[in-house]
């Protein structure tokens, strides 16, 4: 058995301090010095009775983008006292989105306001080059000049942020995984010509991402009525812009969709199911069919 392949793993304890899974929770990997605090917003009062949250960090709010349902917004933030600049937050009207605030602070008090500002620079720069979710942050402010060792130590708290944030469903810092960012491992292509569409797409761990260059039909069928707002929402932000064929669109960047037949839906402009509609391109299979053939395939033992 090769040991090193155990040794990749990572323990996240999550701790439900009522025993509500929708209430407060706090969320630790071992050896980091940093704890992640999370709560509904119905349930401020609750959080800032701990006094972890009195201290120095950073915060998300997090919650549905009302003009855009199939996507987060998010702020995010840094202060001397989380829990005060959390209950301004709460009065302002121009935030009045959020549903969900995710505190980070350090469990030796070693965070400072230089620190905090670091992390919350580069938390944004990541939000918004991930595209992943509405960034509400007027500005993106400079990373502060911090010494190099602790820059070093804010780049390993970021990593482990990265990786707690989608166990707790946030996956506004998640890169869009794309073949330039998963060369060299064999990964399977996919392909849509139905309606006239060139699409071509790859399944990543978690996603099934549209390539840029894609084409999809511009108009939709009479009968079309799933993904309709998700379509218009690629539209509104450039995702999905005119071509030089007056009826088609083009993908302007490689678009994750949540699963094939979002992306059939998408490319289509009609009801599809993605188990059908996309195909491998080296064989000809449908997805539902290469599927099938990876599930009966045996893992290799170790």
């Amino acid at each position: 058995m090769d040991v090193s392949r155990q040794l990749t793993g990572k323990q996240i304890r999550i701790y439900l301090t009522d025993g509500d899974p929708a209430g407060v929770l706090t969320a630790e990997i071992i050896n980091w010095t940093g704890k992640i605090v999370a709560a509904p917003r119905s349930q401020l009062r609750q959080l800032g009775r701990r006094e972890d949250v009195q201290r120095t960090g950073v915060y998300v709010l997090a919650g549905p983008d009302p003009t855009q349902p199939h996507r987060d917004k998010v702020y995010i933030g840094e202060a001397d006292h989380v829990f005060e600049r959390l209950k301004s937050h709460d009065r302002d009207v121009n935030k009045d989105f959020w549903t969900r605030i995710i505190c980070v602070i350090s469990k030796d008090d070693n965070i400072t306001k230089s620190h905090a500002r670091y992390l919350e620079s580069c938390i944004i720069s990541r939000a918004l080059e991930a595209g992943r979710a509405t960034v509400a942050n007027d500005t993106s402010p400079p990373k502060k000049p911090l010494p190099e060792a602790d820059i070093t130590d804010m780049e390993y708290f970021l990593q482990q942020m990265q990786l707690v944030f989608p166990v707790l469903g946030l996956n506004f810092l998640v890169p869009v995984a794309t073949p330039a960012s998963t060369s060299g491992t064999g990964q399977v292509r996919f392909v849509m010509t139905e309606v006239g569409a060139q699409a071509t797409a790859v399944e990543t761990t978690s996603e099934f991402v549209v390539l840029r260059g894609s084409t999809a039909r511009k108009h939709g069928s009479a009968s079309w009525d799933v993904y309709v707002d998700l379509r218009r929402e690629l539209l509104d932000s450039g995702k999905l812009v005119e071509s030089p064929d007056p009826a088609y669109l083009v993908f302007t960047d490689d678009v994750p969709f949540s699963s094939p037949s979002a992306a059939a839906a998408v490319v289509a402009a009609g009801n599809r199911n993605g188990r059908t509609s996309w195909k491998v391109q080296s064989s000809g299979q449908t997805y539902g069919e290469w599927r099938a053939g990876n599930l009966e395939e045996k893992l290799p033992e170790g």
